[in-house]
């Protein structure tokens, strides 16, 4: 199932104790801490823009490709699917962008 996390604004702590699948409405621009590195965890992070749009949001501790992080989707009510995995060091991101 999915694990709604709310909404958040200004920090997020994300954790994987309710679940590998998660959402969360971003009402301000927002920085997310992942969770302790585990060797072979990963888990799925729904990102929703709430009606007003243009939040943004950082990452604490991910190596994305290209070494450059996504620039979310800003469009009120659009989703940013982004997928996670650790090994054991570093979480390793990467992501889906702008679903209606």
């Amino acid at each position: 199932s999915v694990v709604a996390i709310g909404n958040s604004s200004t920090s997020q702590t994300l954790s994987l104790t309710n679940g590998t699948v998660q959402t969360v409405t971003l009402t301000g621009n927002c920085t997310l801490t992942m969770p302790t590195a585990t060797a072979g965890k990963s888990f799925i992070l729904i990102i929703v823009q709430d009606s007003t749009g243009g939040r943004t949001a950082t990452f604490t501790s991910v190596k994305w490709p290209n070494n450059a992080a996504p620039t979310l989707t800003t469009t009120a009510t659009r989703w940013d699917i982004l997928a996670f995995f650790s090994d054991g060091t570093n979480w390793y991101g990467n992501y889906a962008q702008n679903y209606a």
